[in-house]
């Protein structure tokens, strides 16, 4: 993985989609059934696995809440950028997650007490913009029904972006019935589901392979990856690079 200076992510106005298509070109959006599930956690490992390749890619998490400054290192956003071998400084940060808010709730919430909003035209460009980039990975925030303002929601989102979507679910109890509600309401809007990967929870009551089989009978073909975390900080993950393998070919048309 190539890192490209952090001064030209800065430039929103190109716009990456397929004039053929109308879908966004060469990018993954990373969403959830719901928060801490472990999106980040994917984010990180795909990262590491992407950069024993020669593609340029860059990670983003345009809006994040809870975002306490004093403990960037710590938040999402801080472990994003250290993934990809950045400092949290304000410019950084900026270039990752424009849309950064304190309180701990819904982006819409957390906006309107700060008495601000999410423009989401904006949220667009901002993604879309390739800024010399081959691929790039979007980390949502919350589940996929999680609202952004008053009238879009995270699916909305991604449907807007042509982006084909990874689902990140649990393995804890009540597991089965939030992934299949979030993957149809991908499916409802249309948005091509390119894997599940089902990140192990702290406390689960089946083993993870048990959970990722029942998920398999009713999402097939949809491809489901069963992601245990105890390999520890650093370790590879080389079982998740066949899910975005798709999308990075098409860098190379």
């Amino acid at each position: 993985m190539t890192t490209v200076p952090m001064s030209q992510r800065r430039d929103a106005g190109r716009d990456a989609r397929s004039a053929e298509t109308g879908r966004t070109k060469s990018t993954v959006f990373v969403t959830a059934s719901g928060t801490e599930v472990g999106k980040t956690f994917v984010m990180c490992a795909l990262l590491e696995e992407l950069s024993r390749t020669s593609l340029r890619v860059r990670a983003l998490k345009p809006v994040a809440t809870g975002f306490d400054a004093a403990e960037r290192k710590a938040s999402d956003t801080g472990r994003l950028l250290a993934a990809q071998g950045f400092e949290p400084a304000t410019a950084e940060l900026d270039a990752v997650s424009p849309w950064r808010f304190a309180a701990p709730l819904s982006p819409d919430m957390a906006a309107a007490r700060e008495g601000k909003h999410i423009p989401f035209d904006r949220l667009l460009s901002f993604c879309r913009a390739s800024d010399g980039y081959d691929f790039t990975l979007i980390e949502g925030i919350g589940g996929v029904m999680v609202p952004l303002d008053g009238r879009h929601t995270v699916v909305d989102w991604i449907a807007a972006l042509g982006a084909p979507a990874l689902l990140v679910t649990g393995s804890y109890l009540g597991t089965l019935s939030h992934t299949l509600t979030a993957a149809g309401a991908l499916r409802a809007q249309s948005v091509e589901l390119a894997g599940v990967i089902v990140s192990e929870s702290l406390e689960q009551p089946v083993p993870l392979a048990e959970t990722r089989e029942v998920l398999e009978r009713f999402l097939a073909p949809t491809p489901i990856i069963a992601l245990p975390r105890r390999r520890g900080d650093g370790a590879a993950y080389p079982e998740l690079l066949p899910l975005v393998a798709p999308y990075l070919d098409a860098t190379r048309e």
